[in-house]
């Protein structure tokens, strides 16, 4: 328990970061978790579109402070190798 107003602002506010940082994060989620589903299906135009909603959100996380930029920088970078295998295995079928 807070002891001084200031320490009751504190908890409010750290209660209000947390509660944007999490739906930014979750955001985050579920844009990259529908990327995969996609380029596990095999379909790289549905997958590049994909890939560009998960990159914006990483962008926009990093932007909110959610999440570092180098960490967005990382996942963005290994989601769009992922695209490029997906791409080389269907062209070389």
């Amino acid at each position: 328990m807070p002891n001084t107003k200031s320490a009751e602002k504190r908890v409010r506010s750290s209660a209000r970061k947390q509660a944007l940082n999490h739906a930014t994060i979750s955001r985050v989620k579920t844009a990259e978790k529908k990327y995969l589903s996609v380029v596990s299906s095999g379909k790289t135009e549905d997958a590049k579109k994909a890939l560009s909603a998960a990159a914006s959100a990483y962008g926009k996380a990093v932007k909110r402070g959610s999440i570092k930029a180098q960490t967005a920088s990382r996942k963005r970078s290994r989601l769009q190798l992922r695209l490029n295998k997906a791409a080389a295995a269907a062209k070389a079928k």
